[in-house]
């Protein structure tokens, strides 16, 4: 990322903020947080951060005209990252309301199986495990722990790259790419040195 780029970071009211820009203030970006997506327009690259309800987060996304502004980025190539519920409804839907979603990429997100052994949601760290050598993960060790608060997961379909996976009960996937959208399910700004070269990762991106 060059010094004359600009991040913009989306408020919708689903929490997660503070953490983004702690990540970026740490990595020395200049960063743009706004709910208006008029704001938001000029940026470089975003983030698509945010935890909560999927089919709350939608209803804020479209009350303030960000779902517009997604699928603009998304249509004129230019980088976005999703994280954590920001993965999960750039999908085509949610069974979590069952809720309609972004649509920019094909898929559903999925409500994790629960046992007697298996908290849902799944909370805490866990290990990640890189299936592909793409720049979103050098310099990142392979099965290198992050934290995760969810009880979806994504299920992303062809043409998605999946680029980590996971275990908790089942496999499944908590990174994809599509073009120039990156997402991980978990919090890469809040999972120390190797979430923050993650992000780091997605600042120098040139897709």
């Amino acid at each position: 990322m060059t010094r004359d780029e600009t991040v913009g970071v989306l408020d919708y009211d689903a929490g997660n903020l503070t953490s983004v820009e702690n990540a970026l203030r740490h990595l020395g970006a200049r960063w743009v947080l706004s709910p208006d997506p008029q704001a938001l327009a000029g940026s470089d690259r975003l983030i698509f951060p945010g935890d909560g309800h999927a089919a709350t987060s939608m209803e804020n996304l479209r009350a303030r005209g960000l779902d517009t502004l997604l699928r603009d980025f998304a249509a004129r190539g230019r980088p976005i990252l999703g994280i954590c519920v920001g993965s999960q409804i750039v999908l085509e839907s949610s069974e979590e309301g069952p809720t309609e979603c972004l649509g920019l990429v094909p898929g559903i997100c999925r409500r994790l199986p629960g046992g007697p052994d298996l908290k849902v949601p799944h909370m805490g760290w866990n290990a990640v495990h890189f299936e592909v050598d793409h720049p979103l993960v050098r310099g990142v060790p392979q099965d290198a722990s992050f934290y995760f608060v969810h009880s979806y997961y994504t299920e992303p379909r062809a043409p998605a790259q999946v680029l980590g996976t996971t275990d908790h009960g089942i496999r499944f996937a908590v990174g994809f790419l599509k073009d120039t959208l990156a997402t991980w399910q978990f919090h890469p700004e809040k999972s120390g040195e190797a979430g923050l070269r993650l992000v780091k990762n997605f600042l120098d991106w040139r897709p």
